[in-house]
């Protein structure tokens, strides 16, 4: 980007309260690392499992105080709590999960993405040729039937992490069916990104200043929705 253009977008949290409010009662979900972790914040008292990939089913809400155990994490090392009639097992098991397809929605972040749906989450060589870890995501990307992406717009510097092509190592091929971000809500699909909404007080202009590939703008287009 020429020069470096910023908005006021969502907080991490309302990202991903708007990831929540996406996830349909009576699936089963698994969340990655960074921003899709404070999705298990907005799901209490709804019928949405959390799936952990180190074996658990059923976790709450990030953990904090006297409820903090370190047996109970999520993918980011995060304490978490459990819900009434969670249950545990073992890794090869917990793999067997996600690898059967029986995964409704995967919720990653992302370093970049693109208008195919390929995006890149696991290395980020501006760090070094080997910063990052691959982890279990490439598994859930190819075993989860939905693949949601919740991210900032823009890098720190300003630059697009929405691209036309990536430059970063690919985590997944077009498997991704809808990206959160800050700024707006944007579906994609085989004619390309379609924007659904925007942050209060930006146009689809301002979105469209921040995104690297031409955006399709839905007849529908709206304000994002908490």
């Amino acid at each position: 980007m020429s020069e470096k253009i910023k908005f006021r977008g969502l907080s991490r949290e309302l990202i991903a309260l708007r990831v929540a409010n996406e996830l349909e009662d009576g699936t089963y979900v698994n969340l990655g690392i960074g921003i899709p972790t404070l999705v298990s914040d907005w799901i209490e008292g709804r019928d949405i499992i959390l799936q952990s990939e180190i074996g658990m089913l059923k976790t709450g809400p990030l953990a904090t105080g006297e409820d903090v155990d370190q047996d109970l994490i999520n993918a980011s090392c995060q304490a978490v709590t459990a819900l009434s009639g969670s249950s545990y097992f073992d890794i090869a098991e917990s793999f067997g999960m996600i690898r059967g397809g029986h995964i409704d929605v995967a919720v990653m972040g992302a370093l970049q993405i693109n208008t195919r749906g390929d995006y890149a989450g696991w290395s980020n060589p501006a760090r070094g040729l080997f910063v990052g870890n691959i982890g279990g995501s490439m598994d859930l990307c190819a075993g989860a039937k939905k693949l949601f992406i919740a991210m900032e717009h823009l890098t720190r510097d300003g630059e697009y992490k929405i691209v036309k092509e990536l430059s970063y190592p690919a985590t997944a091929l077009g498997k991704v069916s809808m990206l959160f971000t800050d700024l707006a809500v944007i579906e994609i699909t085989p004619q390309g990104m379609v924007l659904k909404e925007v942050m209060a007080g930006l146009t689809p202009k301002d979105i469209q200043s921040v995104t690297e590939p031409k955006l399709i703008i839905s007849p529908d287009l709206k304000e994002i929705e908490l």
